[in-house]
């Protein structure tokens, strides 16, 4: 009888140690770039959330406490744990929102945003679609699951379970994430902006010089095939670029960029 009881409280304390590590890998999986997307169904999300939570577990367990709590511990633990893992997740997800913002100010600079602007289930220009499943793509090369594991299994040190992040700090710390993200997004589509202004500046001399000339009819081919010239040349770049500043916050999710 004391072996079934022992694997009973072993079992348990499994059990536990699981549910905590998924209530804060829950949150993450859902705003996790590639996997948290709105076309992947929510029982694949399920599945790759316990599957995370299965990685992470035994990692993170010298980190939690599995000894018994009342109903008003559960709900303060469930409640931290899923602030924290939201902290997380949102962070990840702000570069994504990047990309798509910088894709979006190209389109715009480069008169392609209407061009299969809602191929998709959130609204984007082509050159935002490009750019969004492209940077997905290389973060799943990069193994983007397996550092955002590891980063998730160091939380437990700075967050430790049933602690909720202090709210100045946390404040400071989406500002400074919001911020960064437009920045990125604004160094990302700069060449895009740039070409626009001269091309306008260009188009408006022109314009004066020879009044009776119809310079739209020969400024907009011009300016699309600019685009996706750019485009084809720049995109590698950006997206090096924006894989760097993912790891820079992969190695410290609470720093600012």
């Amino acid at each position: 009888m004391n072996g079934i009881a022992d694997l009973l409280q072993i079992s348990q304390d499994m059990l536990w140690l699981h549910a905590i590590v998924f209530f804060r890998v829950g949150p993450i999986m859902a705003l996790f770039p590639g996997f948290g997307e709105r076309v992947v169904p929510v029982r694949v999300k399920l599945a790759l959330s316990l599957a995370f939570t299965a990685i992470v577990a035994p990692a993170a367990a010298p980190y939690i406490d599995t000894a018994p709590l009342n109903n008003l511990e559960i709900g303060w633990t469930i409640l931290s744990e899923t602030a924290v893992g939201l902290l997380i997740g949102i962070g990840l997800r702000m570069f994504l929102l990047a990309l798509q913002t910088a894709g979006s100010m190209a389109a715009q600079a480069t008169s392609l945003s209407q061009i299969l602007g809602s191929a998709g289930v959130t609204p984007l220009p082509a050159i935002g679609h490009v750019l969004t499943m492209g940077g997905i793509a290389l973060a799943m090369i990069l193994k983007l699951h397996v550092h955002v594991a590891e980063m998730t299994i160091r939380t437990y040190a700075i967050f430790p379970v049933g602690t909720l992040p202090d709210s100045g700090a946390t404040s400071e710390w989406g500002v400074a994430q919001v911020a960064g993200a437009f920045s990125l997004a604004f160094s990302l589509a700069a060449p895009f902006i740039l070409i626009s202004v001269l091309y306008n500046l260009t188009l408006g001399i022109i314009n004066r010089a020879m009044p009776q000339m119809m310079v739209v009819f020969v400024g907009a081919p011009v300016i699309t095939a600019g685009g996706l010239i750019l485009l084809f040349l720049l995109a590698p770049v950006m997206l090096n670029v924006w894989s760097v500043a993912l790891q820079g916050y992969i190695a410290n999710p609470l720093g600012s960029r």
